[in-house]
């Protein structure tokens, strides 16, 4: 049987081992070794680590990114609340998945600092899911579908903020699971989100 082209197993070796110990303990050496390659190798298909791991987020994690770059461009046929259930199913399992690869950063600063640098360069980074939500919902506004006064910045903040939260808040608890499966936590998100930012419903006229 014919191995996987040299990039996909790169990816692959640098999903598993990001995940395994962390991103800040993951070396290129260590992922060429485990993708069956040199270093050389892979910095032809990647240019450094925090490419590489960009691209793990991309085309290893749940699709987040793509989701909201869709809706943003065309809402589609289906509503506003199963659009943003759809986008917080997929942001709570993205965030539980990349939570593990990059907790580990943030027990060295300065590699933090080095790492957020770099993301900055690529045009990447954890702010750039609340910023398509936020498209998103601009572009619900346009369509009418929700009201024209809501904070679609604070919306997408507050529907991504709490998808984060529960990737890692059960962990302390007995059994380590959230109170509400993910279908139900995601479809109660959407609700409660869009009780908040709907148009306001017109007093009937009884004149």
């Amino acid at each position: 049987m014919q191995s996987p082209p040299t990039r996909v197993r790169i990816v692959d070796a640098a999903h598993e081992l990001m995940h395994t110990i962390g991103l800040a303990r993951t070396t290129t050496k260590e992922i060429a070794k485990a993708a069956g390659c040199s270093e050389a190798a892979l910095y032809k298909h990647f240019p450094s680590k925090e490419d590489l791991f960009v691209t793990v987020l991309k085309e290893r994690l749940p699709k987040l990114g793509p989701l909201v770059e869709r809706l943003a461009a065309e809402p589609g046929e289906r509503s506003v609340e199963e659009n943003l259930t759809e986008i917080a199913r997929q942001a709570t399992l993205f965030y539980a998945e990349s939570f593990p690869i990059a907790a580990s950063l943030y027990a060295d600063p300065q590699l933090k600092r080095r790492h957020d640098d770099a993301l900055r360069e690529l045009g990447s980074g954890p702010h750039m899911p609340i910023r398509g939500v936020a498209a998103y919902l601009r572009t619900e506004q346009r369509a009418g579908r929700i009201s024209q006064d809501a904070d679609t910045y604070a919306a997408a903040s507050l529907l991504l903020g709490a998808c984060s939260q529960r990737a890692f808040a059960y962990d302390m608890t007995e059994d380590g699971r959230p109170p509400q499966p993910l279908p139900e936590f995601a479809s109660a998100m959407a609700r409660t989100l869009l009780r908040g930012i709907s148009r306001p419903t017109q007093p009937a006229d009884i004149s």
